[in-house]
């Protein structure tokens, strides 16, 4: 049966525009009827996030409100590592089935370095979004399917710069700006000073 629903996991520190282009593209691409977004409460891979879990959570349900088909999931809430078979786990219990997993190129290309990956491959088909360059390996027995051409260069850790830096272009919805900004996110004491006192 073909998968219609994907699970879309990341620390989203902070969610941006690419990550709900690439969202919106495949539910198009792949007539999904929802894409749930999962925040990471402790990503395995990545050192600690920027900004709390909580803060992470909102942004994202800042982000999806309004958009057709998008969840916003706390399922890997806790103080344990946030390991994406246990995810799939979790929503499998609760009901959930036919999962695809929504997963980056370079991600895919660290699969076998995953916590129960085969586990994971069993439950889920994965929806793989490439890049221009991108180069992955298919371990045999996943089933995956391509998504190209919504490739954004951009990442959370840009985002993050660009705040550091006053830009005044930040890739990131208009809400999600207006929530980063009222709680101080990602800038440093001196740019809280700078933006206290031009604001008011």
């Amino acid at each position: 049966m073909t998968s219609r629903t994907a699970v879309f996991g990341g620390t989203f520190d902070p969610i941006h525009n690419a990550h709900l282009e690439v969202a919106r593209a495949a539910a198009a691409s792949f007539s999904l009827e929802r894409v749930i977004f999962v925040p990471a409460a402790t990503p395995p891979h990545k050192r600690g996030a920027m900004a709390s879990y909580e803060d992470r959570v909102r942004m994202v349900e800042l982000a999806c409100a309004g958009e057709p088909g998008f969840e916003v999931s706390r399922i890997e809430e806790g103080t344990g590592p946030s390991y994406s078979v246990q995810t799939i786990e979790r929503l499998m219990e609760r009901g959930y089935r036919d999962l695809s997993f929504l997963i980056g190129a370079d991600a895919f290309a660290e699969i076998s370095s995953w916590h129960r990956w085969r586990d994971l491959a069993r439950m889920v088909e994965f929806l793989v979004v490439t890049r221009p360059g991108a180069a992955y390996a298919v371990p045999e027995g996943l089933k995956v399917r391509e998504l190209a051409g919504v490739w954004l260069d951009v990442s959370s850790s840009s985002v993050r710069s660009a705040l550091e830096e006053h830009a005044a272009d930040v890739p990131v919805p208009a809400v999600v700006l207006e929530w980063i900004l009222a709680q101080g996110l990602y800038q440093s004491r001196e740019s809280k000073i700078s933006l206290s006192y031009t604001s008011g």
